[in-house]
């Protein structure tokens, strides 16, 4: 595992997830998630609440990419790693209350995805564009 970069942290908030995951096959799903957040300096977090073909990939191929921009900045970052699922115990239950308190209108999520980094890269636009920079 590695450490995402502080600045790399301080990005995410407020920002939508790209998450790609691909089939046992090599089948690519991409979709977007507005529950990315960073869980600590090792670690991203989702929730699944509408997520068939996610999950199906997950649970075939835990291998995953996320990415965040920002249009206005032209500024984004790509993390991969693995990603496990959660659906029980205080990691769930805390992403879980975190959703009813965001909207009441959001069901229950079916389960968590705790990504262990192991890469970050550079997406902004320009001559550091997909550079790895952790």
């Amino acid at each position: 595992m590695v450490k995402i970069p502080q600045y790399v942290q301080d990005f995410f908030p407020g920002k939508m997830g790209w998450v790609a995951t691909a089939t046992r096959e090599g089948v690519p799903n991409v979709t977007p998630k507005g529950t990315v957040k960073v869980l600590d300096d090792q670690h991203l977090i989702f929730a699944d609440l509408f997520s068939l073909k996610t999950r199906q990939n997950l649970e075939q191929n835990p291998q995953v990419a996320v990415t965040v921009i920002d249009p206005a900045t032209k500024k984004g970052y790509q993390i991969k790693g693995t990603a496990e699922l959660i659906s029980a115990g205080p990691l769930y239950e805390q992403m879980a209350a975190g959703l009813k308190q965001a909207s009441a209108a959001l069901p229950t999520p079916k389960y968590v995805v705790k990504i262990s980094v192991e890469s970050v890269y550079d997406q902004s636009v320009g001559a550091e564009a997909g550079k790895q920079i952790a």
